[in-house]
C-alpha cells in the first residue's frame, strides 16, 4: 500500500490511519491529517474547503450548498508520548448538501507518560442538509502511559436537516469521556449509534444532551457496550422534548468479570405532544448461548467472542 507522503508518514502512522480512517479511502475526497498536534497534509475539492483556524488549534470545513455525496476525512494520529493535544474543528454544511465525514483518533504510546487527545467538533447544518459522521477511537503501544481520548460533539440542526453519527471505541483506550450535544429545529433528525468495549482498568463515560426544539424533530440514540475485567462504564442520557417531537434512547450492555456499568436515563417533556422513550438493559452472556455455539465446535472462549462480535456489529 503506497504512502500518502513518504516524508511525513511512517509505518506506525500508516497503521494508525488504517485503523481510524482507512488509508485506501483517504485518497478520495477532501482530507486533513493531523499528527502530534500539527497539520501535516491536506486536500480540498471543488465543493469542500478546509481552512486552518487563526485563533486556536483546529480547522473550519465548508461544504457548499447543494453539494452531493462529498467525502471528508479528518483523522488525528499521535505517536509522541506525553503529548496533550487539543483541537477545535467546525463544520459548516450548506443548504441541501449531502456529505460523508470520517473522523477519529489513533494513539500509539510506547512509553510511561500519558498521551491525550481532546477534540471538540461542532456541526452547523443548514436547511435540508444531510451528514453521515463516523468517528473511531483506537489505542495501541507497549508503554505504561495511558491513552486518553475525550471527544466533544455539538450538533446544530436547522429545519429538515439530519445527522447520523456512528461512534466506535473497541480497543486500547484507557480513559474516555464522550460528550454529545444536539439542538434540533423543525423536522430535524439526529441519529446516534455508539459501540464501546473496555477491559482491564479502563474507564468510559458517555453523556448525551439533546434539545428537541422544533415540531416533528426527532432523535434516536443507541449505545451498545461490553465491559470486562475491572473496567467501568457510565452512560448518561438527557433528552428534552420542547415541542411536538419524538425520541428513543436505549442502552444495552454486556457485563463480565468485576466490571461496573451504570445507565442513567433522563427524559423531560416540556410539551404535551412530546413522545420520549428510554430503554436500558445490562446483563451477562447467557450460558445457553455459549453452550449452543460450543456444540458447533467452538471453544468456550471462541463462543464468547463470537457473541460479543455479533453484539457490537
Amino acid at each position: 500500500m503506497s504512502k500518502l507522503n513518504d516524508e511525513l508518514l511512517n509505518d506506525v502512522d500508516e497503521g494508525l490511519l488504517q485503523e481510524v480512517s482507512g488509508l485506501e479511502k483517504l485518497k478520495s475526497g477532501a482530507y486533513n491529517i493531523r499528527k502530534n498536534g500539527q497539520g501535516v497534509e491536506r486536500k480540498v475539492t471543488e465543493n469542500v474547503n478546509i481552512i486552518t483556524k487563526g485563533d486556536k488549534p483546529g480547522i473550519n470545513i465548508y461544504v457548499k450548498e447543494n453539494a452531493k455525496f462529498e467525502i471528508v476525512h479528518i483523522p488525528v494520529i499521535i505517536t509522541e508520548s506525553g503529548l496533550k493535544d487539543l483541537v477545535y474543528n467546525d463544520f459548516y454544511i450548506g443548504k441541501n448538501a449531502n456529505v460523508y465525514i470520517i473522523a477519529g483518533c489513533g494513539i500509539h504510546n510506547d512509553h510511561h507518560k500519558d498521551t491525550e487527545h481532546d477534540g471538540i467538533h461542532r456541526f452547523f447544518l443548514e436547511e435540508g442538509a444531510k451528514v453521515k459522521y463516523v468517528e473511531k477511537h483506537y489505542g495501541e503501544g507497549d508503554g505504561n502511559g495511558k491513552r486518553i481520548l475525550n471527544p466533544v460533539t455539538e450538533v446544530y440542526l436547522k429545519k429538515n436537516s439530519s445527522l447520523e453519527m456512528e461512534s466506535t471505541q473497541i480497543k486500547g483506550v484507557d480513559s474516555t469521556i464522550r460528550e454529545t450535544k444536539g439542538t434540533l429545529e423543525e423536522g430535524a433528525s439526529f441519529v446516534v449509534t455508539e459501540k464501546i468495549m473496555t477491559h482491564g482498568e479502563q474507564f468510559a463515560k458517555t453523556i448525551f444532551d439533546v434539545q428537541l426544539n422544533g415540531d416533528n424533530s426527532s432523535t434516536h440514540v443507541t449505545s451498545r457496550s461490553v465491559a470486562k475485567d475491572n473496567s467501568k462504564q457510565y452512560f448518561i442520557s438527557k433528552i428534552y422534548g420542547n415541542a411536538k417531537c419524538f425520541s428513543h434512547s436505549e442502552c444495552d450492555a454486556i457485563i463480565q468479570d468485576n466490571a461496573i456499568v451504570t445507565a442513567t436515563p433522563e427524559v423531560t417533556a416540556n410539551n404535551v405532544d412530546a413522545n420520549l422513550i428510554h430503554e436500558a438493559a445490562i446483563g451477562k452472556i447467557a450460558g445457553e448461548q455459549i453452550t449452543k455455539l460450543m456444540t458447533l465446535g467452538l471453544s468456550e472462549e471462541e463462543a464468547e467472542q463470537e457473541i460479543i462480535n455479533g453484539f457490537l456489529r
